[in-house]
């Protein structure tokens, strides 16, 4: 950890009200090929039970995920707050209109022949949305899929798509992790944030940090985050001083 996130970190742990807000994947979780095998570094979980437990902290993961599978792996169900569906789907939950329901099931239907036809290529249904995985495909094949998903379905009116890491996501409602910080911030009334992200769905998020907030981007890439880290191994480490430092700030 270079000096300069160091002292961000000792920033962070004097805040009075804090939110610690993560990504999951390739954050608290190292990517993997099966997506349901992607289990969080146990180091990161401590640290954020360790944070969620302190006075005037609150812990949130923000994710693209589906609310169900992240509550199921994260393990911080009931400690952290959780936001799934790159901000669609919160924990007090959420109901999707008829009409975006039923434009999600047309969707299904008009995918599943085109992602069948590419080997290693998986569908992923989600409340809101529906995403395409080619991370097991071969690498042209799932990036020519990609390209015709986009170009048939992405600019549907109703349509909101979003290009990650190897997969794309067409959403029946608005989504953006934005927006969700943002309402995130408001409910913990927090005066400084942390968010740290992996993807480019995450810049959404960096994109609305203020003065004195801290942006941590895990990995390579461009970015408009302040701080980065190698992979989800340091960023574990940053978690850890993090709950140190903020524990001789606030106590117990």
């Amino acid at each position: 950890m270079n000096d300069d996130l160091r002292a961000a970190v000792g920033r962070l742990a004097a805040a009075g009200t804090l939110l610690v807000s993560t990504d999951y994947d390739g954050v608290l979780a190292p990517i993997v090929n099966d997506p349901a095998r992607a289990f969080p570094l146990p180091a990161s979980v401590d640290a954020l039970q360790e944070l969620a437990a302190l006075p005037s902290t609150s812990v949130a993961l923000l994710s693209g995920r589906a609310l169900v599978d992240l509550s199921r792996l994260s393990g911080l169900a009931g400690e952290a707050l959780l936001v799934g569906t790159h901000g669609v789907e919160f924990d007090d939950g959420f109901a999707i209109p008829p009409e975006a329901e039923a434009l999600r099931a047309r969707l299904l239907a008009e995918l599943r022949p085109m992602v069948a036809a590419v080997p290693g290529a998986a569908l992923e249904e989600k409340i809101a949305s529906v995403a395409v995985h080619v991370r097991n495909a071969d690498p042209d094949a799932g990036e020519k899929l990609l390209i015709q998903v986009a170009d048939a379905l992405g600019r549907e009116p109703g349509v909101q798509s979003t290009a990650g890491k190897k997969v794309l996501e067409l959403a029946v409602v608005e989504t953006s992790k934005g927006t969700a910080l943002d309402v995130l911030r408001d409910r913990t009334a927090a005066d400084v944030v942390l968010f740290a992200g992996d993807d480019v769905t995450d810049e959404k998020a960096f994109a609305v940090l203020r003065p004195g907030d801290v942006g941590i981007k895990v990995g390579p890439g461009d970015t408009a985050a302040g701080y980065r880290v190698d992979d989800p191994e340091q960023m574990a480490g940053v978690f850890a001083l993090l709950a140190e430092e903020r524990r001789l700030n606030v106590g117990t």
